[in-house]
């Protein structure tokens, strides 16, 4: 199906922004956006540069991880108001958090919500995703009319997806669509080679995004470009821009990803154009 300026979605690229996370502290890092009046700000600007999906977490008052419901509301509310991101918001949460409350993110409505499909060792936790869990996630997914990524890992966590897929059914809209989380202390490395390995196991007609952690943010990036893939960047999974430069904000990577889509002959969708790769409901 031809998109509008001629151009599919396959042509162009989706651009997620990940502008918070739950390690990093308001403190440590200044230009982090924790209220919701700084997320909502970094949407604008980044949908602006950009992106085409804003991947959430929140905070509380005090800038600590939340996943209070009716924060996500209000988060999600106001995030509509003022753009036309996809609002993904993020069941993981942080390592911490149970499972009855990383389930309940979804009745925040979102459009979309992450869905790791597998445990994995982060840094010194351990980020735990049971396999009851996992289907409780994507079963509930399938009967909110909300679509999932699949955060991948490890490249175990695509083999769990394809028994996932054939015991409980392609997803809401049935397109699937991934994310290969690189670099993370305890999962796969950001490597070439790890990137091969995990594009080769993909459930058939899937597509992808890359997001490489810390310092392999730009090779990820440009490896994911090259194999036709999509881009995850943010303040969530990288806090410097260049050696020894700190990141000055969420928009300044989401315009340099931009710019290599741009490069690459592959420009960022807009949001209109990547409800449409992913299979969203309008």
């Amino acid at each position: 199906m031809r998109l509008n300026q001629g151009m599919t979605t396959t042509d162009g690229t989706l651009i997620t922004v990940a502008p918070t996370g739950a390690e990093s502290s308001k403190a440590e890092v200044p230009a982090l956006p924790v209220t919701l009046e700084e997320l909502v700000a970094t949407a604008v600007e980044c949908e602006s540069l950009g992106a085409s999906v804003i991947h959430v977490h929140i905070r509380d008052a005090a800038a600590a991880p939340t996943l209070d419901l009716g924060l996500l509301r209000d988060t999600v509310a106001a995030v509509r108001a003022s753009t036309n991101l996809i609002v993904q918001l993020s069941t993981g949460g942080s390592v911490h958090d149970p499972e009855s409350s990383r389930l309940a993110v979804l009745e925040a409505a979102p459009d979309m919500a992450s869905c790791t499909m597998g445990t994995v060792n982060f840094g010194e936790d351990v980020f735990l995703n049971r396999w009851e869990f996992i289907v409780d996630l994507h079963t509930r997914m399938q009967d909110r009319e909300i679509v999932p990524e699949y955060e991948i890992f490890d490249l175990g966590h695509l083999w769990a997806l394809e028994r996932l897929l054939g015991k409980y059914g392609l997803p809401y809209g049935g397109h699937v669509h991934v994310d290969f989380v690189m670099g993370v202390p305890g999962g796969m490395p950001g490597t070439l080679e790890a990137f091969a390995a995990c594009k080769a196991a993909l459930p058939p007609d899937a597509t992808f995004s890359a997001t490489g952690i810390g310092r392999y943010s730009l090779p990820v990036m440009l490896t994911s470009l090259g194999a036709g893939g999509h881009l995850r960047v943010g303040m969530e999974d990288t806090l410097t821009y260049a050696k020894r430069q700190p990141v000055e904000s969420n928009g300044q990577l989401v315009a340099r990803a931009a710019a290599f889509a741009r490069l690459a002959q592959r420009p960022p969708l807009n949001p209109a154009q990547a409800r449409d790769l992913l299979s969203i409901k309008g």
